[in-house]
């Protein structure tokens, strides 16, 4: 991944501490005099991978644009728990929009400041999986399409968390949900629906489109960086684990973002103008067991019996990523 080169060192570890860098090179996290988009207060659930999601992104936008910001929020989990009437959590320009009309919406905010001759001011339009792969669409393709100057973000939890864990279109087969219970010999969430939607925005062709999750918050950085770089229609797919609706302890949020990525169910990339042009590599895979166990929207998967016929099914998908994003280093299996 081409983020800013820095040396390492620390040896036989993956991390590195920050008091080794250049205070230009840390991570906006890092900094104490980051923005911090989305600050105390708020009602989300301990171990909210959307919470942490917002804050990185907005706070890494921020850095990147000089404060000069608006941001456009789809109705959802995410403007629920942080602006309840009549508080917010947020300290940044935002505006709520509905469900199913935020790319709209901050397609009208990029025109007006268009418009006023503001082009100095960027907008960013976010929403969870439903606002974006469902509800909202119809207006995210139609944003697309114009190349409008916004940078949409996906925050993905993979179902309606905030209206009681209903299925959507970015829900993983076999999870259980309100809406696809595991009942007889039904496992859940059907094999061979839904949406890709960071595949469906680069058919576009837009200048940028990439995904990431939060356990990697440097990588998220740089790509909200250099979405930033660019004018015209982009696209953030973020994976934001919820411990409510996946049924998952709220310590384990940042493990199973790494392990979604460790076993190729979803793969971190980057795409420009419809092309892949950088993917991060696993360097230690791991079997999608590991991260389906940790999850009680799948413990139908493996009691009263084992359902080696599903996990095989979904071990497919992630080795049919791991192949076509070339994800495996060489030498790694």
């Amino acid at each position: 991944m081409p983020v800013n080169r820095v040396k390492f060192y620390q040896t036989g570890s993956y991390a590195v501490g920050n008091r080794l860098l250049d205070p230009r090179s840390r991570a906006v996290q890092s900094d104490p005099a980051r923005t911090n988009a989305i600050t105390t207060g708020h009602r989300a659930c301990q171990g909210c991978g959307e919470a942490l999601g917002a804050r990185y992104v907005l706070d890494a936008a921020m850095r990147a644009t000089g404060g000069k910001l608006v941001t456009v929020n789809a109705t959802g989990c995410l403007e629920v728990f942080s602006t309840p009437f009549p508080e917010s959590s947020w300290r940044v320009a935002w505006l709520h929009s509905l469900f199913g009309n935020a790319p709209a919406v901050a397609t009208g905010v990029a025109a007006a400041l268009r418009a006023q001759g503001r082009e100095d001011i960027r907008v960013i339009g976010q929403g969870g999986d439903g606002g974006t792969v469902d509800i909202g669409f119809g207006c995210l393709s139609g944003m697309f399409e114009r190349d409008d100057d916004v940078l949409f973000v996906c925050y993905d939890n993979q179902a309606y968390m905030n209206t009681g864990v209903q299925r959507s279109g970015a829900t993983p087969p076999a999870a259980r949900t309100a809406t696809t219970d595991a009942v007889g010999p039904a496992p859940g969430n059907a094999f061979g629906q839904g949406k890709d939607a960071p595949r469906i925005a680069m058919a576009h062709g837009i200048p940028y489109v990439a995904t990431a999750t939060v356990a990697d918050p440097r990588d998220l950085e740089y790509k909200v960086e250099r979405a930033m770089s660019f004018r015209g229609a982009r696209y953030l797919h973020v994976l934001v684990p919820c411990p409510l609706g996946w049924g998952s302890a709220a310590r384990d949020t940042v493990r199973l973002a790494r392990l979604a990525t460790q076993c190729g169910l979803f793969p971190v990339y980057e795409a420009e103008r419809g092309d892949v042009v950088a993917a991060t590599p696993i360097r230690a895979a791991v079997p999608v067991t590991e991260y389906l166990r940790p999850q009680r929207r799948f413990a139908h998967l493996f009691r009263p019996e084992l359902r080696t016929d599903v996990i095989g099914r979904i071990q497919a998908i992630a080795d049919a990523n791991i192949a076509r994003y070339g994800l495996l280093e060489a030498g790694h299996d």
